[in-house]
């Protein structure tokens, strides 16, 4: 029995194509400034939680969405926040 033929695809509008391309690569972010990044003070005995549940959600949101290692993960973070001029710690 032989393999069947892939189907071949030919492009016939290349304008529409490549912009269709460019709109592909476009990454966009959004990040609220009025954000709560650090936790609140809950004043339960121990450590004090640093970094607010949705600072570390975000975290792991691009560590899955972009399938980095942690430490690739926190230096994406730092990269975004700059970018965002946002001056905000990463959470570890």
């Amino acid at each position: 029995m032989s393999k069947p033929t892939p189907t071949r695809y030919r492009t016939t509008n290349w304008s529409s194509y490549t912009a269709s391309l460019r709109k592909r690569e476009s990454l966009l972010i959004w990040l609220d400034k009025e954000m709560d990044w650090l936790a609140p003070r809950d004043g339960s005995p121990g450590r004090p939680a640093v970094f607010s549940n949705a600072a570390i959600q975000f975290c792991l949101t691009v560590k899955v969405l972009f399938k980095l290692p942690l430490r690739q993960t926190t230096g994406m973070v730092a990269s975004l926040l700059k970018m965002a001029d946002l001056d905000w710690a990463v959470p570890d």
